[in-house]
Formats: C-alpha cells, structure tokens, sequence
C-alpha cells in the first residue's frame, strides 16, 4: 500500500512537471513566432514579392512568336510564364533579341 501511494505522488508530480514544461516551451514557440512574424524580415520579404509582381499584366492568349510581341517586356512575361513561346531560339533566356535589340 505505501509502494502505491508512493508510486501514485510520483506520477502527479511528473504529470504535473510534463504540462508545465510544455506549457512553457508551447508560449516560447508563440512569442518566437510572432516576433519573426512582425519582423523585419518579414517586412522586406513582403516588399520583395509585391515588387516582383509584374507591373503590367499579360495574359497567355496563345501568341507564341516575337512578331507578335509588341515589347520585350510583353516577350519576357511569354517567354517566363507562357507554354509552348518559340521566342527564345539560342536558349539563352533572352526573348526576341533581334526584334528589340538586346
């Protein structure tokens, strides 16, 4: 009988310990969260995509061919975003460059 209550103080005591501990590490993990969160690495990194945004919209509409392209930005967004561009002959990832001369 002492053996079980012995054994039984033991269990509430690491039971006790267990929860504590993770309680602990769970609002560690939420404060390094939300801290990395309003970082400002996060700003830049927000900054970064709304800046990678093309600023002139294109749409994929099946033109394939420099000789359809009215810019070399138009050429660009094909060329990256667009299946099947005939546009870029040597592969070297600039679009049209006899067209616009790059």
């Amino acid at each position: 009988m002492k053996n079980l209550l012995i054994l039984i103080v033991i269990c509430a005591a690491a039971w006790q310990f267990y929860f504590k501990d993770s309680t602990l590490v769970e609002s560690t993990r939420t404060k390094a969260v939300s801290e990395f969160s309003n970082s400002d690495a996060m700003k830049t990194l927000a900054l970064a995509k709304e800046l990678a945004k093309p600023k002139v919209t294109y749409k994929c509409d099946g033109r394939q061919h420099c000789s359809q392209m009215k810019s070399y930005e138009e050429a660009k967004y094909f060329t990256r975003y667009c299946p099947n561009t005939k546009m870029d002959e040597d592969g070297d990832g600039i679009p049209c460059e006899r067209q616009f001369n790059k």
